[in-house]
């Protein structure tokens, strides 16, 4: 799966937690998730596991706390997927 799926998947998932949809609107792979879309940070269990289910993988917790930007969780997920 090519990084722009990733990305698109990314996106669609964290979409109903976003609080700030300017941030949304303008989203890139340094966009932080939770300082610039304001997503709960008590929401981000459901955003992994919506990323696990939507991709069809494992995200181990250690790997989880690795995640703060849109671009993390894509390379997160890219390497998942091999």
């Amino acid at each position: 799966m090519e990084q722009s799926q990733v990305m698109e998947g990314v996106v669609k998932i964290l979409t109903p937690w976003v609080k700030n949809d300017e941030a949304l609107q303008a989203v890139s792979l340094e966009t932080n998730i939770l300082d610039d879309l304001k997503v709960n940070s008590a929401r981000l269990v459901d955003v992994v596991i919506a990323f696990e289910d939507e991709f069809d993988i494992e995200i181990d917790d250690e790997d989880v706390d690795t995640v703060n930007t849109v671009g993390d969780a894509v390379q997160l997920i890219s390497s998942k997927l091999g």
